[in-house]
């Protein structure tokens, strides 16, 4: 009832269209790739983004809060794949799932050599499990789908930032398999960025639901994230409160996150924001030649340098529905 009065009332003010779901057989299968980056925490760079504390911790933070995230996406991307009966795109959910699984196990392996430099890993693990188990997991499982789908866009968000800034990754100079674990994510994300929103306007296609997920999706990436990231230089150093050196910090890593010029945020505003319009589509961004482009220069055999941590990829079958 909610979401005919929405469609409806949208009508009337002539800025609403249906939107029309892909043609899944023209899409290419995902595959699932395995990595082994053998982080070590004497190479550790805790200021990889763009030789900021407080920038950086905002990723450090995430990387933390996007293992609870990830088996959110997993679980509820299991569950709905069995509602899906197109054969390539449930061939995707699997792909989807694979791919997460693999980023939650990796980023778990990172966030333990974050440990051994007194980052509060156990307790910012702590304060999400409860977060995650007493409340998004607790969802009905159509606002799960339209949570993960709101998450699905900010990560992909982050990734087309990433692959239009790819400076960014060439100033981090002594941490290698911090460069490759965050590209290889970036990658990844860009890849699958469309397919929880596919699934969810396949089998709901809520406007106020998908929007419901969107706030939740923000109140985690921006707001929890975000106080996350702002605790930690404290947590893990107290005296950054009364040090200058570190406001100093402060005020650049809010540049470097917030400035409309080329933030992480401030300058992607309007693509996060863009999911509001009913008509959205996560590929009216269109990132296929960025994809194009770091796939050959990142997964080369001989050059590329995710190559050199990846142990298998395959492709999960296409089966006839």
């Amino acid at each position: 009832m909610i979401a005919t009065a929405v469609r409806k009332s949208l009508k009337k003010l002539k800025f609403y269209r249906e939107i029309q779901l892909p043609d899944f057989a023209s899409k290419q299968p995902i595959p699932i790739r395995h990595f082994n980056f053998k982080f070590d925490a004497k190479e550790l760079d805790h200021r990889f983004f763009r030789n900021t504390e407080l920038a950086s911790a905002y990723f450090e933070a995430l990387s933390i809060f996007l293992t609870f995230g990830e088996d959110l996406v997993i679980e509820t991307a299991r569950y709905h794949r069995d509602l899906v009966q197109d054969p390539v795109l449930k061939q995707r959910v699997t792909a989807l799932i694979g791919q997460e699984a693999i980023h939650s196990k990796v980023h778990n392996e990172w966030n333990e050599i974050l440990k051994k430099h007194d980052f509060p890993v156990e307790f910012y693990r702590f304060l999400a499990k409860n977060v995650f188990d007493y409340g998004f997991l607790r969802f009905p499982q159509p606002l799960k789908l339209s949570l993960m789908a709101g998450i699905e866009h900010f990560t992909a968000v982050i990734a087309e930032y990433a692959m239009k800034h790819e400076y960014i990754f060439d100033a981090i100079i002594d941490d290698e398999k911090t460069k490759a674990l965050w590209q290889w994510h970036m990658l990844e994300e860009s890849e699958h960025k469309d397919i929880a929103y596919d699934v969810y306007q396949l089998l709901n296609g809520s406007y106020a639901l998908r929007m419901a997920g969107f706030a939740l999706a923000t109140f985690t990436i921006i707001g929890l994230v975000s106080l996350g990231g702002f605790l930690i230089p404290f947590l893990r150093k107290p005296s950054n409160l009364v040090s200058p050196t570190f406001w100093k910090d402060a005020l650049y890593s809010a540049k470097v996150m917030f400035s409309p010029k080329d933030g992480v945020y401030g300058s992607t505003i309007r693509h996060v924001f863009d999911y509001v319009r009913p008509d959205f589509h996560p590929n009216d961004h269109d990132t296929s030649e960025y994809l194009d482009y770091y796939k050959d220069k990142l997964l080369n055999q001989d050059t590329g340098l995710l190559a050199r941590y990846m142990t298998k990829e395959f492709f999960p079958p296409v089966r006839a529905a």
